[in-house]
């Protein structure tokens, strides 16, 4: 799973630093940083953030996650 943020739509409120300091945070009060890939263990973290944000600027890509209970179509 990986972040996607979409750096345009951010305004700077900070709800996802305050919510996941580990993932997020803000360089000189207006810049987002953030870490695209996060350990498991933070996964609640980020989705409170990413319900969080006023302007759904962060969504969480979990294409690369193996699917489970889902076999491929076979013939």
């Amino acid at each position: 799973m990986r972040l996607v943020v979409d750096l345009n739509r951010c305004q700077g409120f900070a709800q996802c630093a305050f919510l996941a300091p580990d993932v997020f945070s803000l360089h000189g009060g207006e810049a987002l940083l953030f870490t695209s890939r996060f350990d498991e263990a933070l996964r609640d973290q980020v989705a409170q953030a990413v319900a969080a944000c006023p302007v759904q600027a962060i969504l969480v890509d979990y294409s690369d996650e193996p699917t489970k209970g889902v076999e491929g179509d076979v013939g």
